[in-house]
């Protein structure tokens, strides 16, 4: 008996992108509006900046969606700069927006119950230039530090111990890379640099949870990258599983073209390595959404293994850990939140998943939550660093 999946309505997808595309741009402009009119306000109406801030505000405000039009219709220098400055204008916007809802909270206060000293008051034309003055020089300086921040990963190590045998191993030298997402943003030069540092550590096997491609696989062509992903090696190889970004952007494209050059995809699949453990591979969890088909259930992947052995599982979105663990998975290995990646996003990440960063422990289960070495849309990273990890992995037996 063969299993039909439901397939996704063309139209029904479009209609729902067209949708979401509109909620989108609407909220993007309205936190535009809300900047720009703050601004203004605080630039005197006779100065000769006015017209330059009321025309330069929106020329930048509209780099970002520019670039990716010009990019889908012709990939050149041109859509990679509007792209990259308009990246850097979306974080900027973010702190720029928080900054003034908090001076507006401040002001609405002093309202009510006036706490503003008389020198602040005496001449509010000079107070809101001072004011917008040192909120350019604020945001400007917290993303540019968030900026190289995000160029500038660290290797974190961590010990592992799994109470079962693995053959005739002992134990295992693993280098966890989630959330590359290589594009436009995040090219050539940055991976070679990840390469080198990856390399470096002698790992015995890398393991790759997801979101290695940033969706369009158009900018990784032009730059052939896939040149430097062969240069990861490990003895007992490098595998991967897909994330939501290249279900976005084609998985079938990117499963191809990470294949061919020196990567193993586990798409709901399993395998054992060195004879010593299963590595377990799952679908991404979005996978429904762009091909209308369901992933395989993680009971259905468990069957495959003998749980006399240490079972790792890589699942790109760490949902559903206590199923895992109680399915009798030893170590889960995830990205997908870059715990926010811009500073206070991580509140929102915190409530959304059982851990959001870093290592945790599901009954018997260990789980790890890697932040990603990349960036998604701003390549900016404020509160938390990208990082290359290194799990020192250890058997035996009871």
């Amino acid at each position: 008996m063969t299993c039909q999946f439901p397939q996704t309505n063309p139209m029904n997808r479009t209609m729902a992108f067209l949708i979401f595309f509109s909620i989108v741009i609407g909220i993007y402009f309205l936190a535009n509006l809300y900047v720009y009119t703050r601004g203004l306000q605080g630039i005197p109406s006779g100065s000769p900046v006015r017209p330059y801030f009321q025309w330069g505000f929106w020329v930048i405000a509209a780099f970002y969606v520019a670039g990716r039009f010009l990019e889908k219709a012709y990939i050149s220098q041109a859509s990679d700069l509007l792209i990259w400055a308009g990246s850097i204008w979306l974080a900027a916007l973010l702190y720029f927006f928080l900054l003034v809802l908090a001076i507006d909270i401040i002001r609405l206060a002093n309202h009510f119950l006036p706490f503003f000293p008389a020198w602040m008051t005496a001449d509010m034309e000079k107070t809101r230039l001072v004011t917008l003055a040192g909120s350019i020089l604020m945001v400007g300086g917290l993303v540019t530090g968030g900026f190289l921040n995000a160029r500038n990963p660290v290797v974190r190590t961590l010990e592992i111990h799994i109470p079962k045998k693995a053959g005739d191993m002992q134990d295992v030298r693993a280098v966890m890379l989630s959330d590359i997402h290589l594009g436009t943003l995040i090219g050539n030069g940055f991976l070679e640099r990840i390469t080198r540092s990856v390399n470096d550590l002698n790992p015995d096997i890398i393991l790759l949870p997801g979101d290695i491609l940033d969706e369009d696989l158009e900018p990784v062509l032009r730059q052939n990258i896939g040149q430097t992903l062969r240069q990861l090696h490990a003895p007992l190889g490098v595998y991967a599983v897909m994330g939501n970004h290249e279900h976005i952007g084609g998985a079938a494209n990117a499963y191809e073209y990470l294949s061919t050059h020196g990567i193993t995809i586990l798409r709901d699949s399993v395998i054992k390595v060195n004879d010593g453990f299963y590595l377990v591979g799952r679908e991404d969890r979005d996978k429904p959404r762009f091909s209308g088909r369901e992933r395989a259930s993680l009971e259905s992947l468990m069957e495959q293994t003998d749980m006399d052995y240490p079972v790792i599982l890589m699942d790109h979105q760490p949902f559903y850990l206590e199923k895992a663990a109680k399915l009798g998975v030893d170590l889960q290995l995830s990205g997908h939140t870059h715990h926010g990646q811009l500073w206070p996003l991580n509140l929102i990440t915190r409530a959304m998943y059982t851990i959001s960063q870093g290592y945790g422990r599901i009954g018997d289960m260990h789980v790890y939550v890697s932040n990603g070495i990349g960036t998604w849309g701003p390549p900016v990273r404020i509160g938390n660093r990208p990082e290359i990890v290194l799990l020192e992995i250890s058997f035996s037996g009871n």
